[in-house]
């Protein structure tokens, strides 16, 4: 706010003033940030913040419980009723008469339409007149989110700026829950049939459901089962699940441990295992509850079922424990079992959870196998998801084939009976998928190291022939007895116009690339975390985006101060600087001229210029840095012996690197046993 406002002279001014800060009109804003175009935010997101902000301003008034419950209760009345919640006579009512009128019709409507309490009556009759603004914001929620449904989801999106622990603790990542979708294949299935039964015997918020409702749009014929011991829990599922478009009459959210298949017999079940601590979790108790929703199948139906990676993927030292999941391996139910990353879990990051998925009578190729992947090291991208509900899929539809197989490209397809000798042992690939073992990286990597072996020789030779033409380093050092060079700011060198400072530019990430015309430089270029050229931008995007922007000049001493001080020499030239990057240019025309790579060694090296740890900003500032002011003929030198080095360098990197090339490829096939090695070697090897 304090930028634009000091920026923008049309911003919108304070409307009070709260504790010395200003306040503003939250409407006023955002149509100001739309209509300039500054929010880096689409309308959607705007609007939702919005209305968000005002519901969080409630915490004063009505506890977290109470706005998720009231709200999700009076937008799901509307949806139930058809109509807008604020209908009715205006007039000239004073505040309070009209919350009054406005509460007592709401009541009225929820007891007509909510006769058997499955829905909002017993959630609006705890609170009195007090709350008819909620109302009004489930309103601006609505027209914020276009509908009842999309004002529900944000509002439950929000429940841990509400603070509401218990709903958050077992929430799953977005990328889970879109992994879990493909796995169900919901559309699909719906496309190939009448009709599908959802279930899901421990229910919580409905998380796991309403993924999988929001992969179709075909909801009118799916009928939903579900069930949770906590009454809240399972009333705001059941209003969650009406308003993603599950019909009354398909609709069944039971209170209580266990599912009763009262509708229908479930065709897909998704569920997480309650969560239990590290001291109070039983692997048996894990096990016998995955035991409860594989009897809950019918064949031809399928399980998703998440839990703890100790009991379902997991070396069991508990011989009961063993034997229990050795007999669910053998009833030939578990299909595939998928190590998951962590971090899954974002409320809960210390728990290492797994999958497995179950179906009951699967295709004849794929009995008495279970195909076992481990991503635990992945990340749960669109790209891993993809591949890896493919091969699920596909081994649920096709299960194994010898010939023109589709090969897992993540995991392995393993016999039961192999994994019941090996008792108690992790399920986990026994070695890498055969898909990576026969992929063309794999297959070049002899003729890889190959080139990496001609690369290190082509290089040791051009060390070797500038090493007889120039000789030796020497640097040709001397201790300084005269009188140390006087000590000098960069801030007068900039004043003395010896170097001039320019700032970087803001770019946004989405314009780069990796084949630009211009290389991107900042902080993590030229503190070394990312390599340079790695970020790339287009001349015809800069031009059309940035049309302000200067290229750098060849010699032109790239730096940051964030997260630490970092310099980068910019020999070539022609890169966009990205803030907080700058540039420091030397005038090669000035009394007492400097050179690029002096200018960059004396900053480098001058006292001062880290932070400590919980500094918010260095020390101090970069104009105050002194360095040496150095004689002429001495920078002259110093430049010399820096391009020197800098070429040794050269030649040893690229040494380094060829065998850093050999190095890996050869530790990659020997690790996964693509690889061996010839015995005896061709030559001796120095093992000193």
């Amino acid at each position: 706010m304090s930028t634009w406002r000091r920026r923008h002279p049309d911003f919108p001014t304070a409307v009070s003033e709260s504790a010395g800060r200003p306040l503003f009109d939250g409407a006023q804003v955002a149509e100001w940030l739309l209509a300039s175009g500054l929010g880096n935010a689409d309308l959607t997101e705007l609007r939702s913040e919005l209305a968000l902000f005002g519901l969080i301003a409630l915490r004063e008034r009505f506890t977290p419980w109470q706005l998720v419950e009231t709200l999700g209760s009076l937008l799901c009345l509307r949806r139930l009723d058809s109509r807008p919640l604020t209908d009715g006579p205006g007039g000239s009512l004073s505040d309070a008469e009209a919350d009054e009128e406005l509460w007592s019709a709401v009541l009225r409507r929820a007891e007509r339409i909510d006769v058997e309490d499955d829905f909002v009556l017993r959630e609006l009759r705890s609170l009195d007149a007090t709350a008819a603004p909620l109302a009004r914001l489930a309103e601006d929620l609505v027209e914020a989110a276009y509908d009842e449904r999309g004002a529900y989801e944000w509002l439950l999106a929000a429940r841990s700026r509400l603070g509401l622990d218990s709903l958050t603790a077992d929430a799953v990542a977005p990328e889970l829950h879109r992994l879990l979708a493909q796995l169900a294949d919901l559309r699909i299935r719906l496309e190939h049939g009448e009709s599908l039964v959802l279930a899901d015997p421990h229910a919580r918020a409905g998380d796991l459901l309403t993924a999988l409702l929001d992969s179709t749009e075909d909801r009118e014929r799916v009928t939903v089962l579900a069930a949770d011991p906590d009454d809240r829990l399972a009333r705001i599922t059941r209003r969650r699940l009406l308003l993603a478009g599950v019909s009354e009459l398909d609709l069944d959210v039971q209170i209580g441990p266990d599912l009763e298949e009262h509708l229908a017999d479930p065709d897909i079940i998704v569920t997480q295992l309650p969560y239990r601590p590290g001291e109070n979790r039983s692997v048996l108790t894990a096990l016998t509850e995955v035991e409860y929703v594989a009897d809950l199948l019918r064949p031809g139906c399928t399980a998703l079922v998440l839990g703890p990676a100790d009991a379902l993927v997991g070396a069991l030292k508990d011989t009961e424990a063993s034997q229990f999941r050795s007999a669910l391996l053998r009833s030939n139910i578990v299909e595939s079992v998928i190590a998951l990353p962590g971090g899954v879990l974002p409320f809960r990051p210390g728990y290492h959870p797994a999958l497995w998925t179950l179906t009951r009578g699967p295709v004849p190729e794929a009995e008495g196998k279970v195909l076992l992947v481990d991503i635990s090291s992945e990340q749960l991208t669109a790209d891993v998801c993809m591949r890896l509900a493919e091969d699920v899929l596909l081994w649920r539809a096709e299960g194994f084939r010898t010939l023109d197989g589709h090969d897992p490209r993540y995991g392995r397809v393993v016999s039961v009976a192999d994994l019941d000798r090996a008792f108690g042992g992790p399920l986990t690939p026994p070695a890498p998928p055969v898909s990576a073992i026969w992929s063309d990286k794999v297959i070049e990597r002899p003729a890889l190291i190959a080139e990496a072996e001609a690369r290190l020789e082509r290089a040791a030779a051009d060390a070797r022939a500038y090493e007889d033409e120039q000789g030796p380093y020497r640097g040709g050092v001397l201790r300084r007895v005269d009188r140390l060079p006087r000590r000098i700011t960069l801030g007068r060198l900039i004043a003395d116009r010896r170097a001039t400072r320019l700032s970087g530019h803001r770019v946004s990430d989405r314009h780069f690339s990796a084949d630009g015309h211009h290389a991107v430089l900042g902080p993590e270029e030229i503190t070394g975390e990312r390599p340079v050229g790695a970020r790339r931008i287009d001349r015809l995007v800069l031009a059309a985006e940035y049309d302000r922007v200067a290229l750098t000049e060849p010699g032109d001493v790239v730096y940051t101060l964030t997260p630490r001080l970092g310099l980068y020499v910019d020999h070539d030239g022609f890169s966009v600087v990205a803030f907080p990057a700058r540039v420091l240019r030397v005038n090669p025309d000035a009394p007492r001229p400097l050179t690029p790579r002096v200018l960059a060694a004396l900053v480098g090296a001058a006292r001062g210029t880290a932070r400590s740890p919980s500094a918010v900003r260095p020390a101090r500032r970069i104009e105050d840095y002194q360095l040496p002011d150095l004689e002429p003929d001495e920078v002259l030198h110093f430049d010399a012996l820096l391009a020197e080095v800098e070429h040794r360098e050269r030649l040893l990197r690229a040494q380094a690197d060829a065998l850093a090339e050999a190095r890996r490829l050869t530790i990659a096939g020997l690790a996964d046993g693509t690889l061996t090695l010839a015995d005896p070697y061709a030559r001796p090897i120095n093992r000193m």
